[in-house]
């Protein structure tokens, strides 16, 4: 049973409210007390970040069905790379995942294949087609943490109050991608100046920010019931969730980096890999995103980590696939557009990785605790380096941030008590 003291660490715990120098130990897959401790691996941190792991609420993993663009195993190891410990898997695979067999598969996959925690998440709707609800309890008896149609947005009122409802009796969050079809039909960036001179057709903010407000209404009648908004994109959304936490209803929602860093004035370049959906929005939104974590009106940043090949993105821009690579880059990235560029609290930041997305999920005490599991990130926050799409674990290399400076880097991932990644470059 390995043992390990980590020295001189600046121990941040969000859900403790509490950054510190101190020492940490870890005996087997659990924090321990010190005097616990037999003969551990001492490794002095010198002031470096220590805190709980990243879980990160939004990955597509790919498997089964596109193994060419990322497999359990690469997107895992991509995962450790990037300071998560958990990662909650979209259900939109082929075939979905839309009963207990899918989800089986998905766990021992990721039990012989993966590096760190794979947290099943269930389809909304059969076969991922937005007509019949799946059979939500038999999904939840399989060890789905959330249920979601990421991608799809459910377009029948009617039917997402059902599922509302038999989410809720079974304490499950539903993970919502928000897009009125009809608006968003056929459009591939934001509609706004650059769709105009760019002569793209747009899509606009309000075909997310109507479903938005549909969740919202559709919640005030469900007592209980929590609804998570996934990669919020515009002003809008954030104002209509800003006054429905206001009331006390449970809807949070979730930021991507690269939301938080680019806009739609880079598309300009016609590199597909800046299209994704929702796509990039205006700088007014961006301002808008960045305010509503500094106060605390979104909770959680999740990287939406969405491979293609590099064969699929090599095409015309409208013919492109959506999506971007995100794991490996998104607390350099975000740490670097809010820590350094807006005076974010760091651990404000963690905050965002850490106590956020387990409240979604309803992990209680996600502290630094003696007994809990020894679920860890080592960050360095002062370390510059630039972004490098070659050295990534994913097989994914569609990526806008490659050249990117950043500062802030992940140094080593543990999960359960175990080193799953260590940073050549680091200390």
């Amino acid at each position: 049973m390995a043992e390990y003291l980590f020295n001189r660490a600046r121990l941040i715990d969000p859900v403790k409210g509490t950054d510190r120098m101190g020492d940490l130990a870890v005996s087997g897959a659990f924090i321990t007390g010190k005097s616990e401790l037999k003969n551990p691996e001492v490794i002095d941190l010198n002031g470096k970040v220590l805190c709980r792991g990243f879980i990160d609420l939004h990955v597509h993993l790919r498997q089964p069905g596109n193994t060419g663009a990322e497999t359990i195993a690469t997107g895992t190891r991509a995962a450790a790379a990037g300071g998560f410990t958990s990662i909650v898997a979209m259900p939109n695979t082929s075939p979905a995942a839309d009963n207990a067999g899918a989800i089986e598969y998905l766990r021992q996959t990721a039990a012989r294949q993966g590096v760190v925690k794979v947290l099943p998440c269930g389809c909304m709707t059969k076969n991922y087609a937005g007509a019949e609800m799946t059979g939500i309890g038999g999904l939840k008896k399989a060890g789905v943490v959330a249920i979601s149609d990421d991608g799809r947005c459910v377009q029948d009122h009617a039917l997402m109050r059902h599922i509302m409802e038999y989410a809720t009796s079974f304490g499950l969050p539903i993970l919502d991608h928000c897009e009125e079809n009809t608006l968003a039909a056929g459009g591939v960036m934001n509609e706004g100046k650059w769709s105009v001179l760019l002569g793209i057709r747009g899509i606009p903010g309000e075909a997310e920010e109507l479903m938005v407000a549909r969740d919202i209404m559709l919640l005030r009648r469900i007592r209980g019931g929590r609804v998570h908004i996934q990669h919020v994109s515009t002003a809008g959304s954030v104002e209509l969730i800003r006054r429905a936490r206001a009331k006390g209803l449970l809807v949070s929602g979730e930021i991507t980096p690269h939301h938080l860093a680019l806009t739609d004035e880079n598309i300009k370049k016609y590199d597909t890999n800046y299209k994704m959906n929702p796509p990039l929005r205006s700088e007014e939104d961006r301002a808008a995103l960045i305010e509503a974590l500094k106060d605390g009106t979104i909770t959680v940043i999740a990287t939406d980590h969405a491979p293609h090949t590099e064969t699929s993105k090599r095409v015309e821009f409208d013919e492109a696939p959506f999506g971007i690579v995100g794991l490996e880059t998104a607390f350099a990235v975000s740490h670097t557009v809010l820590c350094v560029e807006n005076k974010l609290p760091l651990p404000e930041l963690i905050s965002k990785f850490t106590a956020g997305p387990a409240e979604v999920l309803g992990m209680e005490n996600y502290s630094l605790d003696a007994g809990n599991p020894a679920d860890l990130t080592v960050l360095d926050p002062e370390m510059k380096y630039t972004i490098d799409k070659e050295k990534f674990f994913s097989k994914g290399r569609n990526t806008p941030f490659h050249g990117f400076n950043s500062v802030g880097a992940v140094l080593m991932t543990m999960v359960d008590g175990r080193k799953v990644y260590v940073n050549d470059d680091g200390a």
